[in-house]
């Protein structure tokens, strides 16, 4: 679970600057669970800068509530969070500074959305929220105020997660109590998994991914592997600490995941595979692939030029779609294999997709 903040703040000497405004959104990895946004009485004035920049005065702030008074809520909805922010070590001081003056000891893990899109969506020509968003195709409303950069920030870092191919990510949020008896934990893993498309990762007590699967129902793909009696499959749910979960709303981004997963991770308890494939080429050259996405309204996209395959994105506006530079930027790349080509090929044989372009 990830509490992705944004903080507003009167500027002024280090360690001294007081909150204005901040937003939280409570993120599962797939889709928003909780939100808090609140303008905040710093009980001293604002540097004439940031009234320029935020557009935050005193004057709206009188009335806003003071640091203590929204203090419990910021502790319970980023309770057992990691705490993304776009530049992490500002906000997280500025939380850790504010609840010290209240003698509490505020402490959570961290990552930076700077550092993870220099890492994962190298050689932009700013790592600035706005220039980066721009780049992105990611709209931002209200710039510097914390509720619009907050949501650019979990749309940032959706795109960040897809493009996460060592799950360095999702590794940082587990939790690895292992002390519930066997019964008990399955039941509860199986609670907090979706029935959607897409993989999941089993993980040991070490952190080590040791099983990948996928399926049209995440849910009933783990509860099968849970039932399995032979001895493989026993050990396997033995070992099993925590199970996390990639919705790919496409049953064909599965597939293609699915492949690339088992290469970079190389569970124990994966068979291996051998693919045997003559050359494959597309009937065009160049073409996008539509279809449905994870949430209502976003769309899994595709992207194949020259003959080969460049990976894949996800979006909820057409501009993205119809800008091949923007589209470029948003692609995860995978593979140009034979292996996913003739995955990709063998199911638009036997499948429908929302659309196609041809370009």
């Amino acid at each position: 679970m990830y509490a992705i903040v944004d903080i507003e703040t009167t500027g002024g000497k280090f360690d001294e600057e007081g909150i204005t405004e901040i937003a939280i959104y409570k993120f599962d990895g797939e889709q928003i669970v909780d939100q808090f946004i609140s303008l905040v009485n710093p009980e001293k004035d604002i540097q004439p800068f940031v009234v320029n920049l935020t557009g935050i005065n005193n004057g709206m702030l009188k009335n806003a509530p003071k640091f203590h008074e929204v203090a419990k809520r910021i502790v319970e909805i980023t309770t057992d969070c990691v705490l993304v922010a776009h530049n992490a070590n500002f906000d997280n001081r500025i939380l850790t500074t504010e609840f010290r003056r209240l003698g509490f000891n505020f402490k959570r893990e961290t990552l930076c959305t700077v550092e993870l899109s220099q890492k994962l969506i190298p050689e932009q020509n700013s790592y600035k929220l706005g220039k980066l968003c721009s780049a992105l195709g990611i709209p931002i409303s209200s710039r510097h105020r914390a509720d619009g950069d907050a949501i650019a920030t979990v749309q940032l870092f959706k795109l960040l997660l897809n493009k996460d191919t060592e799950k360095q990510i999702i590794k940082k949020a587990i939790k690895t109590d292992n002390s519930r008896k066997l019964a008990p934990k399955l039941l509860n893993i199986l609670d907090e998994l979706p029935a959607k498309a897409g993989l999941f990762y089993v993980f040991n007590i070490d952190r080590t991914i040791i099983y990948i699967g996928k399926g049209k129902n995440i849910k009933k793909t783990v509860n099968q592997l849970f039932l399995r009696t032979s001895k493989k499959a026993k050990i396997l749910q033995n070992a099993v600490v925590s199970v996390t979960f990639e919705v790919t709303g496409s049953e064909l981004i599965a597939q293609l995941k699915h492949i690339e997963k088992l290469k970079i991770h190389t569970p124990k308890f994966n068979f291996k595979q051998k693919p045997n494939f003559n050359k494959i080429e597309f009937s065009n050259p160049n073409l996008i692939i539509v279809d449905k996405g994870r949430t209502v309204g976003e769309k899994s996209v595709l992207l194949i030029e020259n003959n080969e395959f460049k990976g894949f994105c996800y979006t909820d506006l057409a501009q993205q779609i119809t800008n091949i530079q923007i589209l470029q930027n948003l692609i995860s790349p995978m593979e140009n294999s034979i292996h996913n080509r003739a995955t990709i090929k063998k199911y638009l044989q036997r499948n429908s997709v929302e659309k196609l372009i041809r370009f």
